[in-house]
């Protein structure tokens, strides 16, 4: 699927992306080193799912405040085309979320409802290898909720794989409390 029309389909969603951003309360994360910023962005939001248990003993429940994070996804479609293999890409997506959690942490750590946020959440289809970094994956309970981010999510993936892609690997919650995050990622940042 690397021909014009990917080409084409990333130039018509990196248009699109601006509005999306204004319309989404998206706030992005970190500096412009070296001409870029982080793979993320983040908004505040009050989760709305089922009671999550994790690895530390941090419990998330229902109307707990979470920073939800959102990889930037046509910044990252056009960056993933000079790599032809699965490894390759998939080596490369997980560098560049390991290298914009700092940046997470620091604006977390620096949010003025820090006191209320108990942790990070994002959901992806890209979550093999998430534990290395620190996350819990956790299966999306609302059957509904499931199918529509899979459904989302589906373009992006046969973009990136340049071909189409069964939708076989279900969307998961990605969570790390925030004691977690700022243990891992935000020891030099804080001051």
């Amino acid at each position: 699927m690397r021909s014009k029309a990917t080409q084409w389909l990333l130039s018509v969603w990196g248009l699109m992306d601006p509005l999306y951003y204004a319309c989404s309360r998206l706030e992005y994360v970190g500096g412009k080193e070296n001409g870029c910023r982080s793979i993320f962005r983040v908004r505040l939001l009050r989760y709305k799912g089922e009671t999550i248990h994790l690895s530390d003993g941090t419990t998330i429940a229902a109307n707990d405040w979470l920073l939800k994070i959102h990889l930037h996804n046509v910044r990252l479609l056009r960056e993933l085309m000079q790599y032809r293999s699965d490894i390759q890409k998939g080596r490369y997506i997980f560098e560049q979320v390991k290298a914009g959690l700092p940046y997470v942490a620091h604006h977390l750590y620096h949010h003025k409802q820090s006191s209320r946020i108990k942790g990070i959440i994002g959901v992806t289809m890209l979550n093999k290898g998430c534990e290395r970094l620190g996350f819990d994956a956790i299966d999306i309970g609302n059957s509904f909720y499931r199918w529509l981010k899979m459904a989302s999510h589906w373009p992006m993936m046969t973009v990136a794989q340049h071909r189409l892609m069964p939708l076989v690997r279900p969307p998961k919650y990605l969570v790390m409390s925030k004691e977690k995050l700022f243990s891992l990622y935000g020891c030099h940042l804080i001051h």
